[in-house]
């Protein structure tokens, strides 16, 4: 490395097929992960190193973005009035607790574009660090508010949308690791980096309820001890905070050939296949991530004789289950599409989650909480693969239809190559906004179903009905051997 290179932090290897690892951070000038020789003689191990760190950073991103979905079951017990009788099925409760649950969806899943975008404007490392760093505000806000019990519910919707930040954590940190893996890789990377952050969700589901009533146990069970309890298990979040804004900034790398040329964003923006993969994400993630905001509120309302139930009293101790099933599926969505395509995985996804939510729909009819819970549990795990298969199938589709275009007009494979890469992140922002906005529709068709039916079952039908259209959507862009021939031929390069 030049003293140049080693002021500014800047590898400057020119050499096209080794690469020397580093633990320090720094711009990658040179990365060719698709180069065997490259990958193994240091190339993998940065790959990894840089996964650990926004794995860590994007799982408390999901954490701090969820974290409302269960804090919003005690605060009516905290002296808060707007939801006061949650736990008894009252729709005004109900109405708001979801309205509270589903405000950060809103704002992550518009966050989700501008994160995207911010990669190749300050880099992998610098952005990771301050998306990390920015979830310090909603977490300090809720702590101190909290503890304010004349606070009104505005205030609160404003700590809520705040909480959005961690939402969009998600697309900077796919968008990042999409550079950095070769493409028979990329699957299980991009895998393994969503199920760590959507593993944020369950731990916060599980944690907070626990904290909750530990505080409430140090104090007493009344008002000020929920406080307490909120405050606690809003608090213990701070530390890991930290570590991960300096994790990111002094370990992780940024690679310069993510550069945005304009004409690659641009490219993917006007592609027809970045708004179909965005549709098929409103089925897979928007369901993820609606229901593991509202599942407490739904478990809560729907059984709250539970609440007698010793052990149970907190009920987010089982609604976590969902959140942690959907995420460890998700890499496997993504590894098993890398083997046999992720199209017919995702169609096989849709019609799955439409046979689960008939059966949480049977399950209220019997009033069975058994099968309501393995019900979801199913739902859940689909949702899981499917978040897997489809984000596998945008970097393929955008390499596929690269290939084809340098082949057709004599253009430079390896240019071509690195440009698919930018336009499927640039791809992979959209669409990981437009479907996590799905989370935010789902659970407000659940609450306009409740108010105006006093019923949720309308809502669940509604999307059963929209998961079976979704599988065939799936199978008419990327599964009818016709039109793959006819208008999409690069996809003969890999399997969607």
């Amino acid at each position: 490395m030049t003293a140049i290179a080693a002021a500014t932090g800047t590898e400057s290897n020119t050499a096209s097929d080794t690469f020397q690892h580093q633990t320090r951070g720094r711009w990658l000038e040179h990365w060719e992960p698709d180069n065997l020789k490259f990958w193994e003689s240091g190339g993998a191990r940065t790959a990894r190193k840089n996964l650990i760190f926004s794995v860590f950073a994007e799982n408390l991103g999901f954490s701090i973005w969820v974290i409302w979905g269960t804090v919003v079951t005690s605060m009516g017990a905290a002296g808060f009035p707007f939801l006061e009788g949650l736990g008894k099925g009252n729709p005004t409760a109900v109405s708001n607790a979801l309205l509270l649950s589903s405000t950060p969806t809103l704002v992550g899943a518009a966050l989700r574009i501008p994160y995207t975008f911010a990669i190749p404007k300050f880099g992998g490392r610098a952005f990771t660090a301050f998306s990390a760093a920015m979830l310090l505000i909603p977490t300090l806000g809720l702590a101190y508010f909290v503890n304010q019990p004349g606070t009104p519910m505005w205030v609160f919707m404003i700590l809520a949308a705040l909480a959005g930040v961690g939402g969009g954590n998600f697309s900077s940190s796919m968008a990042n690791i999409n550079f950095f893996f070769p493409e028979n890789k990329k699957g299980a990377a991009l895998g393994i980096n969503a199920a760590g952050g959507n593993l944020g969700v369950a731990q916060t589901q599980l944690a907070l309820p626990l904290l909750i009533t530990l505080g409430t146990h140090l104090m007493a069970k009344d008002p000020a001890g929920y406080r307490f309890g909120i405050t606690l298990s809003v608090l213990v979040w701070i530390p890991f905070i930290l570590v991960a804004a300096f994790g990111a900034l002094r370990y992780m790398d940024s690679v310069a050939s993510a550069k945005s040329d304009g004409k690659s964003y641009r490219l993917a923006l006007t592609n027809q296949h970045t708004w179909v993969m965005a549709l098929l994400y409103i089925g897979t993630f928007g369901s993820f991530i609606g229901f593991s905001f509202a599942f407490p509120t739904l478990i809560k309302a729907n059984f709250p004789e539970l609440a007698k139930i010793g052990w149970i009293s907190t009920i987010g101790n089982l609604a976590f289950l969902g959140a942690f099933v959907g995420s460890f599926s998700r890499p496997f969505g993504g590894w098993v599409s890398d083997k046999v395509g992720g199209a017919k995985i995702t169609a096989c996804v849709f019609g799955g989650m439409a046979v689960s939510v008939a059966l949480i729909m049977a399950a209220l009819e019997l009033k069975s909480f058994p099968l309501y819970l393995i019900s979801f549990l199913l739902l859940f795990v689909m949702t899981g693969i499917g978040n897997g298969s489809t984000y596998r199938m945008i970097p393929t589709i955008f390499s596929a239809i690269s290939k084809k275009y340098a082949a057709e007009h004599g253009l430079d494979l390896t240019e071509s190559t690195a440009s698919a890469r930018r336009q499927a992140g640039a791809a992979i922002g959209v669409i990981g906004a437009v479907g996590a906005s799905g989370g935010w529709l789902l659970q407000q068709a659940l609450r306009l179903s409740n108010i105006h039916y006093h019923s949720m079952a309308p809502a669940f039908w509604a999307y059963a009905v929209a998961f079976l259209l979704m599988g065939t959507v799936t199978w008419w862009f990327y599964l009818r051997s016709s039109f793959a021939v006819e208008r999409m031929p690069s996809l003969a390069y890999a399997k969607v």
